[in-house]
């Protein structure tokens, strides 16, 4: 953890949904003036596209057929903890992207499926923004969660994770179901050492579940909708959650336990908003009494 210069993490699995608490933050930082340098967590895998295939294949003749990206072997935990150090301490470090498709072919000049070059982060960053799959990962080798001021977890009950995964990977990247099938049971042994106890690290996790049948995600025809859920949010410390102010902002929300507030689905922005602006102008304040953020003042004066 570093006060001059703060790090938040957002960890979730494929098909979880941390790309749409990213977009939350994306505003939250917008309104308050904040300066934030993101890194992709899938930047930190050890393989581009190409040699990730070639490599599994070598895995499975070997027989290990569970290689994934969700374990330490096919990702570079140690550079990402690197980075994570390197920036609490001097506000500096290397990050790059890993290239989806062709628009960001355009953006960092370089063919999908493989890696831009690394580059210094930006040293008018107020804080560092991580979202991918081992925002807070501990492991015998490296611990990442150390370095991290907030962090949040986002984890969808399990078979509404599979249903979101399915549609993203079938519509929008074209993979068939049994592809997808094969993917899930491939990772499932690195889901379970290293993807989920990293949400016993995080100090909010945001888990929406379905109010709708989601019983065989394979057959779903559409994605449950935030009016079709609820979330449950949990607290690793609730001392200073203001929970009665929460539930009277939020309608229909409830305390299911002393550190766990209900919401409906379609109010999770708004929740998100509440919770977490106060969290980050109080990194922002400490960071620059220890002469770090540059437009925390600005952020703060703003908020009063």
């Amino acid at each position: 953890m570093s006060i001059k210069h703060p790090i938040i993490s957002v960890t979730g699995s494929s098909g979880a949904g941390t790309t749409s608490v990213k977009k939350t933050f994306q505003r939250i930082f917008q309104r308050e003036g904040i300066t934030a340098s993101y890194i992709d967590g899938d930047a930190f895998h050890r393989y581009d596209r190409a040699d990730m295939k070639r490599v599994m294949a070598e895995e499975s003749e070997k027989g290990n057929n569970h290689f994934s990206h969700f374990g330490p072997q096919a990702n570079l935990l140690e550079e990402l903890e690197g980075v994570f150090r390197d920036f609490s301490t001097t506000g500096t470090g290397k990050t790059r992207h890993y290239v989806h498709d062709e628009d960001e072919e355009k953006l960092y000049g370089t063919p999908p499926g493989t890696f831009s070059k690394w580059e210094d982060i930006n040293p008018e960053t107020d804080v560092l923004f991580y979202e991918g799959l081992h925002g807070a990962a501990v492991t015998d080798e490296v611990n990442v969660a150390q370095h991290c001021d907030l962090k949040i977890g986002v984890v969808p009950v399990v078979n509404l994770e599979w249903i979101q995964k399915i549609h993203r990977d079938n519509l929008d990247r074209g993979y068939s179901r049994q592809a997808i099938k094969d993917t899930i049971l491939r990772r499932m042994p690195d889901y379970l050492d290293y993807i989920c106890p990293q949400f016993s690290q995080t100090d909010i996790n945001f888990q929406r579940v379905p109010t709708v049948d989601t019983s065989n995600a394979f057959i779903a025809r559409w994605i449950p909708t935030p009016d079709e859920s609820m979330v449950v949010i949990r607290f690793a410390n609730p001392r200073g959650i203001d929970f009665p102010y929460l539930t009277s902002m939020i309608h229909d929300s409830f305390m299911s336990r002393a550190n766990s507030i209900v919401i409906p689905g379609g109010k999770l922005d708004l929740a998100m908003q509440l919770i977490l602006t106060p969290m980050i102008l109080q990194l922002m304040e400490r960071s620059r009494r220890a002469g770090g953020a540059r437009k925390s003042i600005q952020a703060v004066q703003k908020s009063a």
